[in-house]
């Protein structure tokens, strides 16, 4: 059995993305994880890597070996960590994936929260726009805003947020009030990239509106801040502008209509996941939607 011990190298170099990486990270001299994971090619009857002198780069049979081999040791290591002590008292580094302008709004006071249920937890928080691959990084979980495209991931529902109109006084001064969705036509709409259509309800009709601007752009900061600044009008989650509504640099704009509410999932790569993870996800179903 000793090609299950060669397929948890096989994993270990593939994330170090070389040998010398994997070997100084397990503690095997370079030269015998090489010959190990050659053996296991050879075992296997077929090329795993191409190896380079400073990289290695899988073959399409080595992303899916790799993808098989990498789920049968993580949960071996779960096996392990379900028989100690880790779910009376979750352990190590959480690593998790951030959308920037949800975490520090919604998500900062909850992790503070969490970490002080939790002491023996370390974390290592990614903040960023992209979506990162969990099946290749090394990702405990992600969290996600809006549907999800089908994929082999899990997604485990956290929140369902509502998205409200707002407006600062000085541009509804200069450029009107809309009284009804249609009149958004005629005003500068602030929208997350290409946007060009923005659903609202009313409790009893849903309508699409086709809404234009200036600008385009990914920050949701930035499109808040430009809505404080009267540049025009935005549809957002309303924590994310608490303060400018407490300041009264914006205001609710059409308040009888509201955006489709926004869901938000905690995506893994495997539905078995270590102590540590599943308590995080836990803490977040339970806290968030009430934040």
């Amino acid at each position: 059995m000793e090609f299950l011990n060669d397929m948890a190298l096989f994993v270990e170099v593939v994330k170090a993305k070389s040998f010398r990486g994997a070997a100084d990270i397990i503690g095997m001299p370079n030269s015998t994880l090489s010959r190990r994971i050659s053996a296991l090619e050879k075992m296997i009857g077929l090329r795993l890597l191409h190896r380079t002198t400073r990289k290695i780069r899988l073959t399409e049979a080595g992303q899916i070996y790799y993808e098989r081999c990498k789920r049968i040791v993580d949960e071996a290591k779960l096996a392990h960590e379900q028989l100690g002590e880790m779910l009376a008292q979750p352990s190590g580094i959480l690593r998790a994936s951030l959308p920037v302008d949800f975490a520090v709004t919604y998500m900062t006071p909850l992790i503070a929260e969490f970490a002080r249920l939790y002491p023996s937890i370390v974390f290592d928080f990614d903040l960023t726009s992209r979506r990162i691959d969990l099946m290749s990084e090394p990702f405990d979980v992600a969290i996600r805003i809006g549907e999800l495209e089908n994929s082999q991931l899990i997604a485990r529902p956290l929140a369902v947020l509502p998205v409200y109109l707002y407006a600062s006084s000085r541009y509804l001064e200069r450029s009107g009030e809309p009284a009804e969705p249609a009149d958004l036509a005629h005003h500068e709409c602030l929208g997350l990239m290409k946007t060009s259509e923005w659903t609202l309800h009313d409790g009893v009709h849903t309508t699409k509106v086709s809404i234009g601007s200036r600008f385009t752009l990914n920050s949701v900061r930035m499109i808040c801040r430009l809505a404080a600044l009267d540049m025009g009008i935005i549809m957002m989650l309303e924590k994310i502008v608490a303060d400018d509504l407490a300041s009264g640099r914006l205001r609710r704009v059409l308040p009888q209509w509201h955006g489709t509410p926004v869901p938000v999932y905690a995506v893994t790569e495997t539905r078995l996941l270590p102590a540590k993870t599943q308590h995080f996800i836990k803490f977040l179903q339970e806290h968030l939607s009430k934040v």
